[in-house]
């Protein structure tokens, strides 16, 4: 398509918007232009200044579908169901404070635009979107087109839904979701990570990686350093996962985005100990917190049992205040870092 088609195109879609026959938030994310997202953070409802994310998990999920790449597929859930069972949720963690809300559900996987910008809608969250693909689980969810590619292909297509939108839908996705399993990396988790190193180097979207162990997320880090990418553009997901705490602060003091998630009842000892140390090592500034929960459970009645968002603000940060944190490192730890681990900036090396 030649520049002109495109502006004809643009005309023709704005002539339908004047017409009141396109939804309004789609107008708006149509009159955005990806090129005017540097320094911003990208939402489903369009890009918001970082200043504006507040109080932020940076990983959560409200919807997954573990069937599998190869027989995944649209309409295997009642939408309707699927939001009338989320929304009491998302409120909930709305009204103890959360401002910003990272969906970490990749492609493959249940990830649905509309279904994200309604829930936006509906309770006022800034909510993050994620083009990429998931490659732990033993490429359960890896589609056939992945292996035949290449890295530089597969980068294009998700380079792709940040330039026009995923889907059709016009919703822009706020960072890069890709996995990979423990030990060392296979051949195709290899390439999701080069593919997600050259989307960082075209658009600045940060990459979160669903990480098997240290060994992975030290040979992850090689890797983008290799492509030119800095490890600051890098989100250790399940870091927590590691027993060895001297990976935990060899990828932190590498510039790493160490990120403890999980985050329940029954893991907040755990949680409370893990901050702790990195912010005894002077690594506070390199860590995130998220619950890694929901999440309405397709082909299962209304979504199984739903893990709802609120550990971190009804007993996580209590504690830390009462361990003698200030304001400011509790704000450090969950309204500085991720404000500064999702905006939009290339970090090269």
């Amino acid at each position: 398509m030649d520049c002109g088609d495109e502006t004809v195109k643009r005309r023709q879609f704005l002539g339908l918007a004047a017409a009141s026959l396109v939804p309004r938030w789609l107008v708006a994310l149509e009159q955005d232009r990806p090129e005017s997202s540097e320094g911003k953070v990208v939402t489903v409802t369009g890009p918001v200044p970082p200043e504006q994310m507040g109080v932020t998990l940076p990983h959560e999920h409200v919807l997954v579908d573990f069937i599998g790449a190869d027989r995944i597929h649209p309409g295997r859930y009642d939408r309707e169901e699927a939001f009338q069972v989320i929304l009491p949720h998302l409120k909930a963690v709305r009204e103890l404070g959360c401002r910003t809300f990272c969906e970490c559900t990749p492609n493959f996987l249940g990830r649905d635009p509309r279904l994200l910008v309604r829930l936006a809608r509906a309770t006022g969250l800034n909510i993050l979107t994620n083009t990429g693909l998931y490659g732990a689980a033993k490429d359960k969810y890896v589609p056939e087109y992945a292996y035949r590619e290449t890295a530089e292909q597969l980068a294009r297509r998700w380079e792709e839904e940040f330039r026009r939108g995923i889907a059709g839908t016009g919703v822009r996705p706020g960072f890069i979701k890709i996995g990979v399993d423990a030990g060392k990396l296979s051949p195709i988790d290899r390439k999701l990570v080069v593919a997600a190193a050259l989307v960082h180097r075209a658009t600045g979207l940060t990459i979160a990686a669903h990480t098997g162990n240290g060994e992975a997320a030290l040979e992850e880090l090689g890797v983008l350093r290799s492509e030119g990418v800095s490890p600051a553009a890098f989100i250790w997901v399940h870091a927590q996962n590691e027993r060895d705490t001297g990976i935990l602060e060899a990828a932190a003091r590498q510039g790493a985005w160490v990120e403890f998630d999980g985050l329940g009842p029954r893991s907040l000892d755990r949680h409370l100990e893990l901050v702790g140390q990195m912010r005894a090592k002077g690594l506070l500034g390199r860590v995130l917190v998220s619950h890694d929960a929901g999440w309405y459970h397709v082909g299962e009645s209304r979504g199984g049992r739903f893990r709802p968002y609120t550990t971190l603000f009804t007993d996580f940060l209590p504690r830390l205040r009462k361990a003698g944190w200030n304001e400011d490192e509790v704000s450090r730890l969950v309204v500085a870092n991720p404000r500064e681990a999702f905006q939009i900036r290339r970090r090269l090396l």
